[in-house]
């Protein structure tokens, strides 16, 4: 029996999820197909059967066809109206609720170019004094579009892309470099980048604001059901959800109560936990072997040959051995400090998002041949 365009297509889509690593069994059938065949007549291809065979042929067209299906279209302070209910209303309040934590935790999903993230970031630095908002607020921002991301970590934008800012926050929160405008350290330094797919990959915990505006619209509803839960898991109970005007879904769920649906923001519904046998206390015999094993172990890391340093959950370096220090330079103050506030934090490479990644996947992250400087100025690749 002849195979149907419908069968061909299902052919390129599994290819790409193979070879690539991209799964779009999740995205509607008619926009993912209007995509290809878009990228397809940009190539001259007139059959998905032939454009299989075009990308094994030209990889780099990978590149091109992702950028045409996850369309990137964002702007600072998008839908205007829904932006001053967040600032008005709920951020204030999630501020105010946050008082007695640890800090604000907020997920922009779908984050694009980054202008979304940095709309968030403005948010909290006007709602906060200047040292509360350095020391308390973090902002995830993740998308599966590599090359959006990198841009989005440049922070830099033409004018036409500010066109939404309000002059005051342009001023405060940009720098005019050319032609274009480049973020300003401090707000920078607030938001970390980093490649997320909503649909397989496992959520950021303890989340107090997440974002994923007009990001759904792409998903079949099983998908979005399965995002959706990944969602309530991820914010705390009572944490909110800004989601985008095309989004209709969550007025028929459980799973969130409406804050202001006409401007698409939500409350998780808190839901009992499952119960967590306690571990027993340990006696007595443990406890002064684990002291001993305590100030071995101690022993062992600072003055091992490898340098290696330690970044607690919330954030803080909390410990670096003697190798560390003189390879990294750093001194015994920078100890307790926010790890995201150190140079090595993201020089020579951006280790930030690694390390959140570590978190949300629970797994061991290697980066390798990363090339750098030491402080004698002799560089060398690790």
């Amino acid at each position: 029996m002849p195979t149907t365009a419908d069968d061909d297509f299902e052919e390129l889509v599994e290819y790409i999820r193979t070879n690539r690593g991209f799964d779009f069994s999740g995205y509607k059938r008619p926009s993912l197909s209007r995509r290809f065949q878009k990228r397809m007549q940009s190539v001259k291809q007139d059959s998905y059967e032939s454009y299989r065979r075009y990308l094994e042929e030209n990889p780099d067209e990978f590149v091109d066809l992702f950028n045409t299906i996850l369309v990137n279209v964002t702007s600072f302070f998008r839908d205007g109206a829904a932006w001053d209910y967040l600032r008005e209303e709920v951020v204030p309040r999630l501020i105010a609720e946050s008082a007695a934590r640890d800090g604000i935790r907020v997920w922009s999903t779908g984050c694009a170019s980054g202008e979304e993230a940095y709309s968030l970031a403005m948010s909290f630095a006007e709602a906060m004094p200047e040292e509360a908002f350095r020391d308390r607020v973090k902002i995830y921002a993740t998308d599966v579009d590599e090359e959006a991301l990198t841009e989005g970590r440049h922070a830099t934008y033409p004018a036409s892309r500010l066109e939404n800012v309000p002059d005051e926050l342009r001023d405060r929160y940009f720098e005019r470099v050319e032609q274009r405008y480049l973020v300003k350290p401090d707000l920078r330094r607030s938001v970390i980048f980093g490649r997320h797919d909503v649909v397989q990959d496992p959520p950021i915990s303890r989340i107090d604001l997440l974002t994923s505006r007009n990001t759904l619209i792409y998903f079949t509803p099983e998908a979005q059901s399965r995002i959706l839960a990944n969602f309530h898991f991820a914010l705390r109970d009572g944490g909110y959800l800004f989601m985008g005007k095309s989004e209709m879904m969550l007025g028929r769920s459980s799973l969130f109560s409406p804050l202001d649906l006409k401007r698409r923001i939500f409350q998780k519904v808190p839901r009992a936990d499952a119960f967590r046998p306690l571990p027993r206390p340990p006696s007595a015999a443990e406890h002064i072997t684990a002291g001993v094993d305590t100030v071995m172990r101690q022993a062992g890391f600072e003055s091992g040959p490898i340098a290696q340093l330690v970044v607690d959950r919330s954030g803080n370096l909390t410990l670096a051995n003697m190798q560390a220090r003189t390879l990294l330079n750093l001194a015994q103050r920078d100890i307790g400090r926010p790890f995201k506030d150190l140079e090595v934090s993201y020089k020579p490479v951006e280790l930030r998002s690694q390390i959140e990644r570590a978190y949300a996947e629970r797994h061991t992250v290697a980066l390798r041949d990363v090339e750098w400087e030491h402080p004698s100025g002799e560089g060398t690749t690790a």
